[in-house]
């Protein structure tokens, strides 16, 4: 159960990134909004991040918990504000799920 939890901290951290990329972009009271999301999102990934860790150990799964961010947060970089897909990019995201995979295999 507790990687469960860990996966969906790392996706409300994906959320709260995201959060942050379209506060930036909005003007008026929608910037209060995705601050708003940012800091409800905040809380929900640290507090999924904190019941992960009372069994998982504390290294990876805050190594588990960033890449799932990292991952997400570049995919939603690619996908919805529109950042560049060159190799190299895709090459490193590539290389850092099969880490983030190669740490849960590790951990068992």
């Amino acid at each position: 159960m507790n990687w469960f939890f860990l996966i969906v901290a790392g996706l409300f951290e994906v959320a709260f990134a995201t959060c942050l990329g379209k506060a930036k972009e909005s003007q008026g009271i929608a910037v209060t909004w995705w601050m708003g999301g940012f800091l409800l999102t905040l809380s929900i990934s640290m507090f999924l991040l904190y019941r992960a860790t009372l069994t998982l150990p504390i290294g990876t799964a805050y190594a588990v918990w960033t890449g799932i961010g990292a991952v997400g947060t570049a995919t939603i970089g690619i996908l919805l504000f529109r950042e560049p897909t060159d190799f190299w990019r895709l090459f490193f995201l590539t290389t850092l799920i099969g880490s983030l995979i190669g740490l849960k295999l590790a951990s068992e």
